[in-house]
């Protein structure tokens, strides 16, 4: 009786901790969307201060993660985008430079085909920000701004 209730609890834990950002609430959801030819199809998008902001990214592409791997990272103002992007190059697999995290205001996971990942994040001080992916030679292309309000 006692492994039973013990499992009972443990799962009824488990399911608890495995909500994820697909169910917390949001004041203000952004979707973005990355493809094969290195672009997102959103480059700007507004939100206020102090929002709770969900940021839904998918990679609408067919190619590979391994060829063509996208993700969005959100930098703090004052950041450069090349040199950070830089660094990420030898943060493979994830190209998510972990010695630079204080750099950033939000990130996806790298994603390949066909995959989505959901964020929640709450808006900084009013200014703009880029988001970029790291995946090698992506933040030539695969970039935009983040306008906080």
């Amino acid at each position: 009786m006692k492994k039973l209730t013990l499992t009972i609890l443990t799962l009824t834990l488990a399911a608890c901790l495995s909500l994820n950002a697909a169910d917390e609430k949001a004041d203000v959801t952004v979707t973005i969307k990355g493809t094969d030819t290195m672009m997102y199809d959103k480059t700007t998008f507004e939100v206020k201060s102090g929002q709770k902001v969900k940021l839904v990214f998918k990679n609408i592409g067919k190619l590979p993660k391994q060829a063509m791997g996208h993700n969005v990272i959100i930098l703090k103002k004052g950041v450069d985008v090349a040199s950070y992007c830089t660094a990420a190059i030898s943060a493979a697999p994830e190209y998510f430079p972990k010695d630079k995290k204080d750099d950033v205001v939000a990130a996806t996971k790298l994603l390949g085909p066909g995959e989505t990942d959901t964020i929640i994040f709450t808006a900084p001080a009013p200014g703009v920000y880029d988001y970029v992916c790291t995946f090698p030679g992506h933040f030539a292309l695969m970039k935009g701004k983040m306008t906080v309000k």
